[in-house]
C-alpha cells in the first residue's frame, strides 16, 4: 500500500541528475526567473513580485530607476515581514512487506551529516572531496533541502532508522538571485519523482524569500526535464561563462 501525503501542489560539485541513473549534469546554465508557484501553503504569503518583467536583465536590474542617475533605496522596518521558517513534512508513506512503515520526509532546515552526505555521493559515483570542504560548502549555502527515509519498526523495541536519501542546496545573494547545486537522490530511490519534488520545494522556499531569479547547471540530456520545471536555457541569448585554471 502506498499513500502520498501531499502538502503543497506541486557546489560541492556540479549539479547532477536525480532520476537518470546518476548521470552527471554540468553543461548548460539554465535560468528560472520570476517563477509563479502560487504560494499559499499553510497560510504562507504569496510572492509579491512574480509578474514576468520585460526581460531577464530587467529582472536583474529591477532595483535601479530608469532614466534617472539617482538610485533610490527604500528602507523598511526589519520587523515588517518575517522570513518563513524551515519546513519539514512527509512526502510519501508506505508499508513494507515486513510491516515496517517508511516515510520519505522533505526538510529545508539543512540537517545534513557530512559523513552521510559523503556516503550518498559515493552511491551516485561522485568523486570524494575533503570532508572539511563539504562541511564548509553546506555551512555557506543559503539553503539546504534534504530527503530522509525514516523506517519505523513494527516491533515496540525496534526503534526508528533514519538515512539521508537526497539533497539539493542553493547559494544566493539573499536578495535577487540564487543558484541550485548538487541535486542528488540515492539510486535505490530514483524513478519515484523525488528529485522533481526536491527541486520544486527548493524553488518554492526561495520564492517565499522573494528570490525569483533562479539558475542551475544541467547536462544536455536533462535540459528538457528542467524546462518542464520552468527553467529556460539561454534566455535572450545569455550564455553562462566559465573560467578554469590553466595549470
Amino acid at each position: 500500500m502506498l499513500t502520498h501525503n501531499v502538502v503543497a501542489p506541486s557546489s560541492l560539485c556540479p549539479i547532477v541528475s536525480f532520476d537518470f541513473q546518476g548521470q552527471q549534469v554540468y553543461d548548460k546554465l539554465l535560468f528560472a526567473h520570476n517563477l509563479n508557484y502560487g504560494l499559499d501553503r499553510g497560510g504562507i504569503r504569496k510572492h509579491k513580485s512574480l509578474r514576468l518583467r520585460a526581460g531577464f536583465w530587467e529582472s536583474i536590474k529591477s532595483g535601479l530607476l530608469k532614466d534617472d542617475t539617482t538610485q533610490v533605496i527604500e528602507t523598511f522596518p526589519e520587523s515588517q515581514e518575517e522570513e518563513p521558517l524551515p519546513e519539514e513534512f512527509v512526502l510519501i508513506e508506505k508499508t513494507q512487506p515486513d510491516g515496517a512503515i517508511e516515510q520519505i520526509i522533505f526538510s529545508s532546515g539543512g540537517d545534513v551529516d557530512v559523513y552521510d552526505l559523503q556516503a550518498l555521493c559515493d552511491k551516485v559515483g561522485w568523486p570524494r572531496r575533503p570532508l572539511s570542504k563539504l562541511a564548509a560548502a553546506l555551512k555557506n549555502s543559503y539553503m539546504v533541502g534534504t530527503l530522509h527515509s525514516i523506517r519505523k519498526s513494527p516491533e515496540p523495541e525496534g526503534g526508528d532508522q533514519k538515512k539521508l536519501i537526497g539533497m539539493a542546496r542553493a547559494t544566493s545573494d539573499h536578495a535577487f538571485n540564487a543558484t541550485i547545486w548538487d541535486v542528488l537522490v540515492d539510486p535505490s530511490y530514483q524513478g519515484q519523482g523525488l528529485g522533481k519534488t526536491l527541486v520544486e520545494n527548493i524553488i518554492r522556499a526561495l520564492l517565499q524569500r522573494d528570490i525569483g531569479n533562479i539558475t542551475l547547471f544541467a547536462d544536455s540530456q536533462v535540459v528538457e526535464f528542467y524546462r518542464n520545471l520552468g527553467f529556460e536555457p539561454d534566455p535572450e541569448g545569455i550564455k553562462g561563462m566559465f573560467w578554469y585554471p590553466k595549470f
